[in-house]
């Protein structure tokens, strides 16, 4: 024993330097420097179970990063352990596995309760050579890679070889032995530690690794072989007179259309492929939040729901999660991205796809609901988008139903047997530029959408020349559906039984406000965003530079004392390098000046930019309430500015998609405290006022409250024709469409640019608001309304100078005169 230990050690420092050359680590995870070890404190690494390779790099990595010794055996008192100890793992024979040995901890248990001093720290310590989220890929990545099944030393071996390059190593928070103990005898001790390091692993292992995948035939066998696929093939065979053969073929058939085939090679492949793509393509992937997922991620299914901006969505959120060590989702994709090449790529990097519509085909629509309940039952990650499409706006889109009531429906009938929780992980997706915002302003001035194809995506490959800037990603506030569900729907756990509860259809509306809240609180600001809200709430996208720079510097600092989202990220750097960084891009232009350079946005700049602007117009909803509230009135006080702004702030919330806070009196003493503060209002024993002195303050002021101006002018035309005409004249639809064409007309009359400013869905969700709100109701189709409406329009007449409110109600009575 003495000469194999002599040996061992022999041999184990060349070991350790081979490794050191061959092994390159891809994630360390956390930073080693940040695992705030007790210097004073003996450190032992805890490993999953026994693997030299492990111990061998982590004696390396220990080294390379000033991290206490994980190499040959350490002494603590009287107890002399590995510095890299292993759980232990059942031994095995030919024919059954024998029993788990004891824990190591036992002698160390023992010591510490006779001799608190002697305390150790214990570093749990997952290392994983390659990732595999399934069986399906080549034959030495099936023999080598990390996956759920155990590893033998010849598989192992092979995937020192193969996976070498790719290796993950995730530390866990240290353990104080001391805090472990309890009074129980030593050996129960000893196997609670054990239990407690194992279910660690566990978790972490599911969060990199996912659940373990099925063959996709095995899937889609089991889905047309299931109860409710099989009952609705007897259903649809009897109304077809077909043969129910022939209808599970169908069945079959949609199953392959639908479902994904992840497979780890694809995965390698694209993230290598992404981050050449990103490097060339972007200045970097900024993400905030992720620490969020990774705290529920082993013990969470996850249903990630980004807003939906641009097609590289699909690509950039499963790069991000793989490349910071968490398992890439399962992607919904509308049919039409499987397509030759595109497709066969996407639906093995993940993806399943779904038809637009399938409501009048019950097979289809039963096929695809068994498809993702087993994924959700399974415990696989999520993606969707609940938008339904890319905002060709640039807004927020208000969330569809389908994708959220499914998800709902799966997880009621999963909760039957006691399934995992379930939670919404909201993802915002920020662009300094968007590759599609050609397409964009084409489809917003009434040109038909382009079909995808294989060439548009070469044409997308002839732009990688091209700068377009950063992307950031911000993760919001998970919501956990039981949690949502116990606030909105009490009594839910009662009716589980019933496969489509009554409550469904309020609770699913309610779920999509919630998440599009939750997704537009983690918005990110970011320099072409910041100047376009700047330039556009210009009359002629026109400023001076130093009065651009200074208004940047008032929305970072506005959103730093009063964050318009509970997660919303800033940009880094200052006013200047944010305008050279804007200028860079070709958003804008600068026209040198004598008396100063003056910063102009040409109309088709000013098009592509209030795609960007309505990215992050929500940020500063009421900070431009409130200052366009003094641009006609120079004074308020509290009691007025709350009568003046409270009918129209509901409505307006719900068009920027902003969760309404608990108190509009609350938000504006502070909103109007940091206008005071910044320089922008004056306070005294009356009220607020208009600074009396400072052109520039008042100019800041103006441009402040013009980022609201478009919203609020909507609402006032909407208004206007509403009540030219008594209670019952119009249909929502009549009226959407009659005020859609005069808000057109006041954009041509006012030079202005702008087809989002008279998009029709802006004005049929003003309708709804109304209707939510209570100010209005339907009768036999017609759109009925009182008093209270036409006082309330009166009210907010006062916000309005005369000159436009004059122009407005011009063009809502265009002939007259």
């Amino acid at each position: 024993m003495g000469l194999a230990r002599m040996l061992a050690g022999a041999l184990r420092a060349p070991l350790e330097r081979l490794m050191a050359r061959w092994a390159r680590i891809r994630l360390i995870e956390p930073d080693p420097e940040a695992l705030l070890l007790e210097p004073t404190l003996p450190t032992l690494y805890v490993l999953p179970h026994p693997a030299l390779s492990d111990t061998l790099l982590l004696a390396s990595l220990a080294r390379a990063h000033g991290l206490p010794p994980a190499g040959g055996r350490r002494t603590i008192g009287a107890v002399t352990l590995p510095a890299s100890t292993a759980l232990p793992a059942p031994g095995r024979r030919l024919w059954r596995r024998t029993r788990r040995p004891a824990p190591p901890f036992l002698s160390l248990i023992e010591q510490c309760r006779q001799d608190p001093a002697r305390d150790v720290q214990l570093v749990p310590v997952s290392i994983f050579w390659g990732r595999a989220p399934g069986k399906r890929f080549g034959f030495w990545q099936l023999l080598a890679a990390d996956s759920w099944q155990l590893t033998g030393r010849l598989r192992r071996l092979l995937s020192v070889v193969v996976n070498g390059k790719d290796v993950e190593v995730h530390l866990g928070t240290p353990l104080r032995l001391s805090d472990l103990l309890d009074a129980r005898e030593a050996d129960l001790t000893n196997r609670k530690i054990a239990r407690l390091l194992r279910v660690h692993f566990r978790r972490l292992r599911t969060r990199v690794l996912g659940p373990d995948l099925s063959h996709r035939r095995t899937l889609i066998e089991g889905v047309a072989a299931s109860p409710e696929v099989r009952r609705v093939i007897r259903e649809v065979a009897t109304a077809e007179q077909r043969s129910a053969a022939r209808i599970e073929g169908r069945a079959r058939r949609y199953g392959r259309e639908i479902a994904s085939n992840m497979t780890y090679p694809v995965l390698r492949f694209m993230d290598g492929l992404l981050r050449r793509l990103w490097n060339r393509l972007y200045d970097g992937v900024a993400v905030h939040g992720l620490e969020r997922v990774k705290a529920i991620a082993g013990d969470h299914t996850l249903v990630y729901v980004p807003c939906h901006r641009s097609h590289i969505d699909y690509l950039l959120l499963s790069y991000v999660l793989y490349r910071d060590g968490l398992m890439p989702p399962h992607i919904a994709a509308g049919r039409n991205l499987d397509m030759p090449l595109v497709g066969p790529l996407l639906r093995r990097g993940g993806a399943f796809f779904m038809r637009r519509s399938f409501r009048d085909n019950r097979l289809y629509a039963t096929v695809f609901n068994e498809y993702l309940h087993r994924l959700i039952a399974r415990g696989h990650p999520l993606e969707y988008f609940i938008e339904g499409g890319r905002s060709r706006s640039g807004r927020m889109l208000p969330a569809r139903p389908g994708m959220l009531s499914m998800t709902l429906r799966s997880y009621l009938r999963s909760a039957r047997g006691g399934s995992q929780p379930l939670v919404f992980v909201p993802v915002y997706i920020g662009y300094e530029r968007i590759l599609e915002s050609g397409s964009y302003q084409h489809e917003l001035h009434g040109g038909r959408k382009r079909k995808e194809s294989p060439w548009g995506l070469l044409r997308v490959l002839g732009r990688l020349r091209q700068s377009f800037g950063q992307v950031t990603v911000n993760i919001g506030e998970p919501l956990s559906l039981s949690t949502f569900l116990d606030a909105e729907v009490p009594g839910w756990r009662k009716q589980l039984d019933d496969p489509r509860p009554p409550w469904l259809a309020r609770a699913v509306p309610r779920l999509g406000e919630c998440l599009s809240w939750r997704i537009n609180a983690a918005a990110a600001l970011n320099p072409v965003n910041l100047v376009a809200l700047v330039l556009l709430a210009t009359p002629h996208h026109a400023i001076e530079a130093s009065l651009l720079k200074r208004q940047l510097a008032l929305l970072v600092a506005l959103q730093q004392r009063l964050p318009g989202g509970r997660h919303a990220s800033l940009p880094d750097g200052t006013p200047d390098a944010w305008l050279e960084r804007v200028l860079a891009l070709g958003m804008i232009q600068r026209r040198p000046h004598p008396l100063g350079d003056i910063i102009v946005a040409d109309g088709r700049q000013a098009g592509l930019l209030g795609w960007y602007r309505n990215n992050v117009l929500h940020l500063f909803a009421l900070a431009g309430l409130t200052a366009f509230a003094f641009r006609h009135q120079a004074r308020h006080d509290l009691e007025d500015l709350e009568a003046l702004l409270a009918p129209g702030w509901p409505i307006l919330t719900r068009e920027l998609m902003l969760s309404p806070p608990a108190s509009l009196r609350e938000d504006l003493t502070r909103m109007l405290d940091a206008l005071v503060e910044a320089g922008l209002l004056e306070a005294d024993d009356e009220g607020w006022r208009r600074p009396r002195e400072s052109l520039e303050a008042g100019e800041q002021l103006r441009m402040l409250g013009g980022l609201m101006q478009p919203s609020l002018e909507r609402g006032y035309l909407l208004l206007s024709v509403l009540l030219s005409e008594p209670a019952g004249h119009f249909t929502a639809d009549e009226l959407t469409a009659r005020s859609r064409e005069l808000a057109e007309r006041l954009a041509l009359l006012s030079g202005l640019d702008a087809p989002e400013f008279f998009d029709t869905r802006l004005f049929s969700g003003l309708v709804e608001s109304l209707e939510a709100q209570g100010w209005l109701y339907t009768e036999a189709g017609r759109l009925m309304f009182d008093d209270r409406l036409r006082e309330a329009a009166q009210r907010s007449r006062a916000l309005f100078d005369p000159g436009l409110r004059h122009r407005l109600q011009l063009v809502s009575r265009p002939g007259e005169g």
